[in-house]
């Protein structure tokens, strides 16, 4: 297109109506913005600035072009963003705090030896979301709200759920389960009485109580043997192989599922990516046979 350079000259001094600022902007000088104004005024036959004492200001032709030329260079930097966008190998993902800190991080360095050069920002967050306007390209919940949105929804696992102690504070109390401490959390306050209307299982009925801010802060205090948590398995998981915790009421269904959301668009090569490599982490995270619901065997 003929003097696109001077196109852009003037969208730049229409939005500052100042020659001198739109000059700053583009390191040009006075004098080479405005000689850029005289070249398009020519070239129109129109004029598009006046002067009011030391400023401009657009006439009505002026205003009526810089309407246009607003819209099309907003639709060049847009799609200039889509095209580098379109070489990014960084994803932006929301995921509930506890899961972020006890298992997808521990799990991000297999991801990047797998695929070198990307780069997974992490955010945190539970409930719901808003994609795409945020930045966020995808998010990771347990499906305990309702998703307002028409987003894409992807069954990631089931959760499970049961009691998990330190393996010390566990032979303390197992023969006297009525002084076990049951640990909460504000984030899921009925996580112990879900489990008991459940089970069916009496034994905390009356047991005394102490409440975390954070789930995360429950189930450190379990590792730490200050009592028992509430533990869903992909965020006890690795304490469990690692003999920090121990399930001796096994695990069973809480009913809720880790999903999912994106927009419901086509995925990137890096999102189409990142989702298959969840699908097999979380391929994991389901109790074996054995640590299932074992309450009658206690």
């Amino acid at each position: 297109m003929r003097h696109l350079k001077s196109f852009y000259v003037f969208h730049q001094a229409a939005l500052s109506s100042s020659f001198t600022e739109a000059a700053e902007k583009l390191n040009l000088t006075h004098g080479a913005v405005s000689k850029q104004i005289k070249v398009l005024e020519g070239y129109l036959g129109l004029t598009l600035f006046a002067r009011q004492g030391r400023h401009v200001v657009l006439t009505e032709a002026g205003k009526t072009l810089s309407e246009y030329t607003g819209q099309a260079f907003s639709t060049l930097e847009a799609g200039v963003e889509t095209v580098v966008g379109l070489n990014q190998q960084s994803l932006d993902i929301s995921c509930e705090p506890t899961l972020t800190m006890r298992w997808l991080m521990p799990r991000l360095s297999d991801f990047y030896t797998e695929h070198p050069g990307t780069d997974i920002r992490l955010s945190t967050a539970g409930g719901a979301v808003t994609l795409g306007p945020s930045g966020i390209a995808m998010a990771i919940r347990r499906d305990d709200f309702p998703v307002v949105f028409d987003y894409q929804k992807r069954h990631l696992t089931e959760e499970w759920v049961g009691p998990v102690f330190a393996p010390r504070y566990w032979d303390e109390m197992k023969e006297k389960i009525e002084q076990v401490k049951l640990l909460h959390t504000q984030t899921r306050p009925e996580a112990w009485s879900e489990w008991i209307s459940r089970t069916g299982y009496a034994g905390f009925a009356n047991n005394s109580q102490q409440t975390f801010a954070h789930f995360y802060f429950s189930l450190q205090a379990a590792v730490d043997g200050l009592g028992a948590a509430m533990g869903p398995y992909p965020l006890v998981a690795d304490d469990l192989r690692r003999g920090n915790l121990i399930a001796p009421f096994g695990f069973n269904p809480s009913g809720y599922n880790y999903i999912l959301l994106r927009q419901d668009t086509a995925p990137t090569e890096l999102e189409n990516t990142f989702i298959h490599w969840l699908d097999e982490k979380f391929s994991d995270c389901i109790p074996t046979p054995e640590e299932r619901a074992k309450i009658a065997n206690i």
